[in-house]
């Protein structure tokens, strides 16, 4: 069950995706929060940079470790608005991090429980405490209206 803050930083994370659709930018925007402190916040930015890795939680992970000055980001939690894909979850395992809470699972690409399981997988010497479906719908709607915008009219 997400805590009070845990909607508070979820409700940012949303904003960094809104901010994301509106730069026409898959809507997915990510916050990181250590101790109580917002370090990091980002949101995809495939488009703007040319980059295949610019995705929000990449940024967002380089953003709060320059900030703290370590790679290590063992007492930060990530919050994600739809679960990561298998190249984020990979990094929020490289980056130790304590907490993954995020939106909708991710039918096509979730890495995070839905197709793989990376941030909890056993074999692996670092598993996270993971929070899944915080603000499922906001985000959900958020996806659909983005992509529903961008298809073609259907003509019948």
């Amino acid at each position: 069950m997400p805590g009070d803050k845990d909607i508070e930083y979820m409700k940012m994370a949303i904003q960094q995706a809104m901010e994301a659709a509106a730069a026409g930018e898959v809507p997915v925007g990510a916050v990181i929060v250590c101790d109580g402190e917002v370090v990091a916040k980002a949101r995809n930015e495939r488009e703007e940079r040319e980059s295949a890795v610019a995705h929000a939680e990449i940024l967002a992970i380089e953003e709060a470790s320059k900030r703290l000055g370590r790679w290590r980001l063992s007492d930060c939690t990530i919050y994600v608005t739809k679960e990561p894909c298998p190249m984020c979850a990979g990094a929020i395992y490289q980056a130790r991090m304590k907490r993954l809470v995020y939106g909708p699972a991710d039918q096509k690409a979730g890495a995070a429980g839905t197709l793989y399981n990376i941030v909890q997988d056993e074999r692996l010497n670092w598993q996270l405490e993971v929070e899944s479906g915080v603000l499922e719908e906001e985000n959900v709607r958020l996806l659909q209206g983005f992509f529903r915008a961008r298809r073609p009219p259907h003509h019948s």
